[in-house]
């Protein structure tokens, strides 16, 4: 699915298509509403947290699962990730073999997420803690599920892109929220807003309702590999929620791109596509460049081709993230 354009932008020829569905968000908010009320029917052996997102596309949240796993992970804390594994066909609850799964099976975001902690793939999230609870983790991470009610959360964060923001603060399908902002933080213990000074004070700046909860900040930085980027031309090519993002951190680390290539998210990286864009950069002399979560779709036997620029979640404040996850540890 590629992102509406009328979802963030401000002209008058777009708002009019957010005016017409209008109707339709208003009933999905709704739905939402009536769903997130129900009580929890499971609660599990040990502290949950929940990484989550109001807005549907990318907002950053598997960098944050990755961060906060780590975070975990240096208070000496074992984690199991859950994720519903989108667009697998897989329906668990399975865990994740790096040696054995596909992303057809499992989902790209669990392929990563698998290579930091253990990771269970299930459609129905309680059967996926039952299934972690086997591991004898000491925190669950679910990545995912902030307008799923059915397993007791013991810390919730919302992940939002401080560029994109909350969008035109409708939801779907006028706008981008799977529920009203009000709403959604009500249910929240954090908020992590994703992105550059500039945009973060953007985001503050245009958001008249300011959160009452706990606010984040933080950035993604692109990970040191050892590869000098300014060096040769690439054709980049990105299935991500904000492709645009990807290409402009490449070339801020003064990567040439002859030809960039946006798909829509999660989109299947077939042969043919994959030959299109190697034949593309062969004519130019130019390397084939991805993100790491569209590596993990790219077929084996192509996967030697393609360059891979991985980005990692730099918190603002990275104490008070683990004072309160260590606090979540050890729950009253």
């Amino acid at each position: 699915m590629r992102t509406p354009k009328y979802w963030y932008s401000s002209r008058s020829d777009q708002k009019i298509f957010s005016r017409l569905l209008a109707p339709l968000g208003w009933l999905y908010a709704r739905a939402t509403a009536n769903r997130v009320a129900k009580a929890p029917t499971l609660s599990a052996k040990c502290p949950v947290i929940c990484i989550g997102n109001l807005n549907a596309g990318g907002t950053g949240k598997t960098p944050t699962v990755i961060a906060i796993t780590q975070i975990c992970q240096n208070l000496d804390a074992r984690v199991c990730i859950i994720s519903r594994g989108y667009r697998g066909s897989l329906e668990g609850p399975v865990e994740v073999d790096l040696k054995t799964h596909t992303a057809k099976e499992t989902g790209d975001e669990p392929l990563l997420l698998a290579t930091f902690a253990p990771t269970i793939v299930s459609n129905d999230r309680t059967k996926g803690v039952l299934a972690a609870m086997v591991l004898e983790p000491d925190i669950i991470l679910l990545d995912d599920g902030h307008q799923d009610p059915s397993v007791e959360k013991n810390l919730s964060v919302v992940v939002v892109d401080a560029e994109k923001g909350f969008g035109n603060g409708l939801c779907l399908p006028a706008g981008p929220l799977r529920e009203p902002v009000s709403q959604g933080l009500k249910r929240a213990d954090i908020l992590l807003s994703i992105g550059d000074h500039a945009a973060q004070s953007r985001f503050m700046d245009n958001w008249a309702e300011k959160p009452s909860i706990k606010h984040f900040t933080a950035k993604l930085s692109p990970l040191e590999t050892g590869m000098t980027w300014s060096e040769g031309a690439y054709v980049a090519f990105a299935g991500i929620g904000h492709p645009e993002k990807f290409f402009s951190t490449l070339e801020s680390l003064g990567a040439k791109i002859v030809h960039r290539e946006a798909l829509g998210d999660h989109e299947n990286l077939s042969s043919a596509l994959l030959g299109r864009l190697k034949s593309l950069a062969d004519k130019q002399g130019a390397q084939l460049v991805t993100t790491e979560k569209d590596a993990a779709r790219i077929p084996t036997n192509f996967r030697s081709q393609v360059l891979t620029l991985p980005v990692r979640l730099t918190l603002n404040q990275p104490n008070a993230m683990k004072d309160l996850i260590s606090r979540s540890l050890k729950p009253d």
